[in-house]
Parts: C-alpha cells; structure tokens; sequence
C-alpha cells in the first residue's frame, strides 16, 4: 500500500470566507480537509473519527477509500483509469461492481454501469442490496437479515442438544 501523504488545511489556519475555501467533494463542508490518494480531490479528514468496529458510515474519508473502486484500484496498483480497469470489473461479482462504482461516497460515478440480476435470498425470495443490506452469505448462497438470523438460531439450537 502507498504511504499515506496529507495536505491540511485547518480551519484554525485559514481565515479566508469559505468562497475562496475548499471544499469536501463528497459533503460540502470546509474544515479540516485532505485530499484523497487516489484521485487527489478534497475530501473531509475525519477518519480518526471513526469508531472501531461501530460501522458507522459518517466518516468521508474512510467511505471514500473503503467503499469505491476509485480507492480500490488505487490501493491494488492497478494501471490507468478506474472507470475501465478490466482487473477491477473481475474482482467484484457485479452488483458489487457497479454499487462500488455509483454510490454516493464516489467524486465521479461509474457511466452506464452494466446490467444485473437481484441478489434474492434463497429462502424467502426477497431483494437483497448486497452493498446496503445486511445479509449472510454462505458458499454460493445468500440469506437476507431475518433468514440468516433465524438460520444461525437453528444452527446454535442444535448444538446445544
């Protein structure tokens, strides 16, 4: 992984109206800012904000560089542009693909994503939006948040008889 270089711009430093200020491209705010490693755009310096384990998603730095192939392909140093990378399209099975590429942590989303089937939980038949929804996965199979939490209460039922 690249060694992480920051530029700060701290609110505490700068007087200047926030017209004349950067701003975070992905929340619009003006404080302490960075840019990103991937695609040098401003974006908000809060990862240390983040609470371990909390997954909370209010961070725009650490949704940014965990939550798009712009980050991703970065990260795995890959060549050229993100947006046609053939290495990123076959890392991710496609609706990963394209929620990685057009969700709303992205400077620039992902043009004419390709086409895909639902994920549906193969108990119950419901619509599972992997980048969004909880949901368990085992082998090939996906289980949506209820059908997975009523499967483990079966598995662990039965290990204790």
């Amino acid at each position: 992984m690249a060694h992480r270089k920051k530029q700060i711009i701290n609110k505490d430093h700068k007087t200047k109206s926030s017209k004349g200020r950067p701003r975070c491209g992905l929340c619009g705010k003006t404080g302490k800012l960075t840019k990103t490693e991937c695609c040098d755009q401003w974006i908000c310096d809060d990862e240390d904000q983040y609470v371990l384990f909390s997954y909370a998603q209010n961070s725009c730095y650490r949704n940014h560089d965990r939550y798009t192939l712009c980050s991703y392909h970065y990260h795995e140093g890959h060549p050229g542009d993100w947006k046609d990378c053939p290495k990123c399209r076959e890392d991710f099975e496609t609706e990963m693909y394209v929620w990685y590429g057009t969700n709303e942590y992205n400077f620039e989303k992902l043009e004419n994503p390709p086409d895909y089937e639902p994920t549906k939980c193969s108990k119950c038949g419901k619509i599972i939006k992997l980048g969004e929804d909880g949901h368990t996965q085992t082998g090939n199979e996906y289980l949506c948040e209820k059908c997975g939490n009523l499967e483990l209460q079966k598995v662990l039922r039965q290990s204790k008889a």
